[in-house]
């Protein structure tokens, strides 16, 4: 009878210690699935890209904003940023296989910015209208300005340092 009390319990830890690794492994997945995870940067992607902006995680757009930036590279937000055929095609296939399919940005945020999507703009709504203009910011779109790790495509929150 004790053996089978003892029995009872140890099966009753393992299931709850079971339940509790299927759920974490769910919340993982769930995260995963919703964009919580990133794909290591190309490196050729942060070679060309990185060399006058942050190489921005491909899951920031989707598809087809990067299709339409890939497309467009002669006129890059107003500066020719044009690239060999082969370093276009290889760039355009990372970025559209990589590219955003979860909630946030769904939908395309107007003129293929980042810093116009919907999700964006919630996430900075605190961020007073000043500190884009201070000399060290610029503009919305300059994340290592206030994102520590942005040059890794970490955007934590417990990583950001607004300039004053």
């Amino acid at each position: 009878m004790k053996e089978n009390i003892m029995a009872s319990g140890l099966r009753s830890r393992l299931h709850k210690t079971c339940f509790a690794l299927l759920a974490a492994v769910g919340v993982v997945h769930t995260a995963l699935a919703d964009g919580g995870g990133q794909a290591s940067l190309l490196p050729k992607y942060q070679q060309e890209c990185a060399a006058c902006h942050v190489a921005y995680p491909p899951g920031m757009l989707p598809a087809s904003s990067w299709q339409r930036l890939m497309g467009n590279l002669k006129n890059h937000y107003g500066t020719d940023a044009s690239l060999d055929a082969a370093t276009v095609k290889d760039l355009s296939v990372w970025l559209g296989t990589h590219a955003g399919t979860y909630k946030r940005v769904k939908e395309e945020p107007p003129q293929d910015r980042i810093t116009r999507s919907a999700w964006f703009i919630r996430k900075h709504d605190e961020v007073a209208p000043a500190t884009w203009k201070l000399p060290v910011v610029k503009s919305a779109a300059n994340c290592a300005a206030c994102h520590t790790r942005a040059d890794q495509g970490e955007f934590n929150e417990r990583d950001i340092r607004i300039p004053r």
